[in-house]
């Protein structure tokens, strides 16, 4: 079992959005995601702590503009906390070990799967190909990547 922490040498090399998107709580522009419209095998790992946060096969176009999944891939490596800011009362979801903001999860995903949407910063993530996954040391989770369309 891999252990996950917040590291600083993987925030030193945080480009200024990722840096404000995971240290300051920050969100990138609707629609500019590098991961919005990746359909590719593979998971999402925190770009601070690499840990495994959301599958290939749990992501969903939402039509939000933000990188969209049913369910966290362990969900031990996600914590939700109430965020009040901008005027609105909204769920915040962070990292657990590496205390990355993330984004924020809602009740409008489909109810088919569980009802929830994670809206997830690009800027947050680091994507694993499912083929590079178990030389990266997360072949644990091949289980949970499929094929999408």
């Amino acid at each position: 079992m891999s252990t996950y922490t917040k590291d600083p040498e993987a925030i030193s090399r945080l480009s200024p959005e990722q840096f404000r998107a995971t240290q300051q709580s920050g969100t990138e522009r609707a629609g500019t995601g590098e991961y919005l419209a990746n359909k590719e095998p593979g998971i999402y790992v925190d770009i601070v702590s690499g840990e495994p946060l959301f599958a290939s096969s749990d992501k969903f176009e939402s039509g939000c503009g933000w990188p969209s999944f049913t369910k966290p891939i362990e969900r031990g490596n996600v914590n939700e906390f109430r965020d009040t800011t901008h005027g609105m009362t909204r769920t915040e979801v962070r990292s657990k070990h590496g205390d990355s903001h993330l984004g924020h999860v809602f009740p409008d995903g489909p109810r088919d799967r569980g009802g929830l949407r994670y809206c997830i910063n690009s800027a947050s993530l680091r994507f694993i190909h499912r083929d590079d996954m178990e030389a990266e040391g997360y072949g644990a989770y091949l289980n949970q990547v499929e094929d999408i369309q």
